[in-house]
């Protein structure tokens, strides 16, 4: 795996709802196959299909040899990901497989 300083960077935009899924989906497969890292720094509300997607994708990079890493993110991204009953944001933070 290369360092994170080589690796794609996606940047979450505040509000992660409905409309957000296909945006994020697509620039999340345009990256497929190399190592990623996703900046939650800016998120406020995330929503249970961004949740899923994100889930989603970094099983698939772990599956390929990548690491999709979810970084810088807020504390509201943190607070509504764990109610939302997901891996602990830790191990996003540390490429760990969902």
């Amino acid at each position: 795996m290369t360092s994170s300083s080589q690796a794609a960077v996606v940047t979450l935009p505040a509000i992660l709802d409905i409309q957000q899924v296909e945006p994020i989906r697509a620039a999340l497969l345009a990256l497929r196959g190399r190592d990623v890292v996703v900046d939650g720094s800016a998120v406020e509300r995330l929503g249970g299909l961004c949740l899923q997607v994100l889930i989603s994708a970094q099983e698939s990079w772990v599956r390929d040899g990548h690491s999709l890493i979810i970084d810088r993110v807020s504390e509201a991204f943190a607070n509504q990901w764990n109610t939302f009953g997901a891996d602990p944001v830790s191990a996003l933070q540390e490429g760990e497989a969902a």
